[in-house]
C-alpha cells in the first residue's frame, strides 16, 4: 500500500521505526541486563567495564534518535511559521510568535483552512495542549516523513 493510499488521523499518527524499537532497543536492553548479570556472578574489573560499554551502546541509540527528533521539530517549526504566514489572517499574524513548539508541532497536522480557527483556540487559552490541538483537527494532513 503507497503513501498515497494510506491515511492517517489522530489515532494513527504515532509512528514506530520497527528496526529500532522491536529490534535495537531490546537487544541493547538484553545485552545490558546480560552484562550486569555476569558481573554479579563474577565481579571483575573486565565484566564492569562490559557493564559500562553496554550501557554506553544503549545510550548511543537513544539519544541518537532523540537528537534525530529534535532536528526534526526543529524543522517543523520554521516549517509551520512560514505557512503561518500565509495562512492567518492580518489579524494573527503578529502572534505567531506567541504558539509554543509544542503548538505549532501539532497545529502542522491541521488543513489550511482551518488553521486561523485552531490557532485562534490556542491564542485564547481554549487549546492548550498537543493532543487537544490534534483531536480538535477534522482535515488532517498525514506526516509520513516523520523520523
Amino acid at each position: 500500500m503507497s503513501m498515497a493510499e494510506r491515511t492517517q488521523s489522530f489515532k494513527s499518527h504515532t509512528r514506530f521505526l520497527p528496526p529500532f524499537h522491536f529490534f535495537v532497543v531490546p537487544v541493547l536492553l538484553i545485552n545490558l541486563l546480560n552484562a550486569i548479570g555476569h558481573l554479579w556472578l563474577e565481579p571483575t574489573g573486565s565484566m564492569a567495564f562490559q557493564v559500562v560499554v553496554a550501557t554506553a551502546l544503549l545510550l548511543l541509540a537513544l539519544l541518537s534518535r532523540s537528537q534525530v527528533v529534535t532536528v526534526q521539530d526543529r524543522v517543523i517549526r520554521l516549517e509551520m511559521r512560514l505557512r503561518l504566514r500565509d495562512a492567518l489572517p492580518p489579524d494573527l499574524q503578529p502572534r505567531i510568535n506567541e504558539l509554543s513548539h509544542r503548538h505549532l508541532i501539532a497545529l502542522r497536522f491541521a488543513g489550511d483552512a482551518e488553521l486561523p480557527e485552531l490557532v485562534r483556540e490556542v491564542l485564547d487559552g481554549r487549546l492548550t495542549t498537543s493532543k487537544e490541538i490534534k483531536m480538535r483537527i477534522r482535515q488532517w494532513q498525514p506526516d509520513w516523513l516523520r523520523a
